[in-house]
């Protein structure tokens, strides 16, 4: 059918075809005759829809800023480069596309669930069992209808106890600036800047609660953006249940990397944890886990957070406006993606150690362990193993952490492969 050879990429074809139909039909009177006034004008159809996308679950569901780009081919998939438009399996958490903005330059791009499609779906059914005892049911009706989300249509601000409870770290020590932020920098609403919710509809708000419930790694890439200096892949948007952010290669992809690479991501990796303890909006970012994925790298060797879904922040000019006792309220929003029983940590537990600890134990020794030549091999060793025990106190870590970056930069290179400070490099003492 025309239908098709449109949808794979051949106007050629399908213009032919269209003028073959029009000409048929003005020659033939008896199918002229016939030929309902009021038929529908067909339309191309994409192999994809509102299912893969989440479209069908909104608004429990991310948002919708994004979605024009996918329905008009300006974000494809990688699969999509072939003639069928064939999708990728719905069952992935993530996916490489190609991002355009002129139809002509066109861009890596990640294209991410925030949650697996089994904890998506078996989260979609606990709703329609504890809210409305049905297996199947509107997921907005149902939780339109909760104690939490009614407190959310009528408050005016975003404050703590709209939030208390809910699974995710960045909102274990909210402070109400924190939460000002989030309403005002909410990038899935056309008039933002404001700290009232005015101008968040009641399709808004479900979204926002949604995301923050499940994972607040898109709003985090939009409160803190990377133009402004943040250690964030940019956030381009969302469509359903999908995120789209600028593309980056994991820190997995690195551990077999050349000395001067691996020297280069390891100093890298400690300004970026140096930066989430010490910044000038004195937020204290600390991690809840960190794995091979958590870090990412762009083309041009520059390092950044890939995965923000466990970064806890505390705020360091207003303190927490919970109290730890608060944090123990549950509800379905508590418990869309993790167990309900998790406990949480308290945020008076947390050190300026904390991150640096776990970055010793998981990352730095992959990257970092017989790179180089002895006696430099040993030192760092050393420093791995003493940061790894995670016995010292802030203070010497610190200070550790300032000798071990010492013995690293004469051990990197200034040269192209790394676009992200080069030609600086050669003629500034920062590099």
């Amino acid at each position: 059918s025309w239908v098709f050879w449109k949808a794979s990429g051949y106007p050629a074809f399908h213009d032919s075809l269209m003028l073959l139909l029009v000409l048929s039909l003005s020659c033939n009177p008896s199918t002229a005759a016939t030929a309902s006034p009021s038929a529908p004008h067909i339309k191309p159809s994409y192999s994809f829809g509102r299912t893969f996308l989440g479209l069908d679950k909104c608004n429990a569901c991310i948002g919708t800023s994004i979605c024009k780009k996918f329905f008009k081919e300006e974000i494809r998939f990688d699969t999509w480069l072939s003639s069928h438009l064939k999708l990728p399996p719905s069952y992935l958490l993530s996916y490489s596309g190609n991002y355009t903005d002129d139809a002509k330059s066109w861009r890596l791009v990640d294209i991410t669930r925030l949650t697996s499609k089994y904890r998506h779906d078996r989260a979609d059914k606990r709703i329609c069992t504890s809210l409305l005892k049905t297996k199947t049911c509107s997921l907005e009706r149902a939780l339109r209808r909760t104690h939490r989300f009614q407190k959310w249509l009528r408050a005016k601000r975003l404050t703590p106890d709209l939030v208390q409870g809910l699974s995710s770290p960045m909102l274990r020590c909210p402070s109400q600036r924190l939460l000002d932020r989030i309403v005002r920098r909410y990038a899935e609403v056309p008039d933002a800047g404001s700290i009232y919710m005015d101008h968040l509809t009641d399709r808004d708000k479900l979204r926002l609660l949604y995301t923050l419930s499940v994972n607040s790694h898109p709003i985090l890439l939009q409160i803190f953006p990377d133009v402004e200096g943040w250690p964030f892949p940019r956030y381009l948007g969302s469509c359903g249940r999908l995120v789209v952010s600028a593309s980056t290669r994991p820190l997995r992809d690195f551990y077999s990397a050349v000395p001067e690479v691996a020297a280069d991501l390891a100093l890298q990796l400690l300004a970026v944890l140096r930066s989430m303890g010490t910044n000038d909006l004195n937020y204290f970012f600390y991690f809840t886990h960190v794995d091979a994925g958590t870090f990412g790298v762009f083309s041009n060797g520059h390092l950044f957070i890939r995965d923000a879904s466990t970064l806890g922040i505390i705020d360091k000019e207003e303190g927490s406006q919970l109290i730890d006792g608060q944090q123990e309220y549950k509800d379905i929003f508590s418990c869309l993606t993790v167990d309900c029983q998790s406990a949480f940590v308290s945020c008076n537990s947390i050190r300026e150690k904390h991150s640096l600890v776990m970055v010793c134990q998981e990352l730095l020794p992959k990257l970092l362990k017989g790179k180089f030549l002895q006696p430099v091999q040993e030192k760092i060793d050393s420093f791995l193993q003493h940061c790894a025990d995670g016995l010292a106190d802030d203070q010497s870590l610190n200070e550790a952490v300032a000798k071990l970056a010492e013995l690293l930069k004469p051990l990197r290179s200034c040269d192209s492969r790394f676009a992200y400070r080069y030609p600086d490099c050669k003629y500034s003492d920062k590099y």
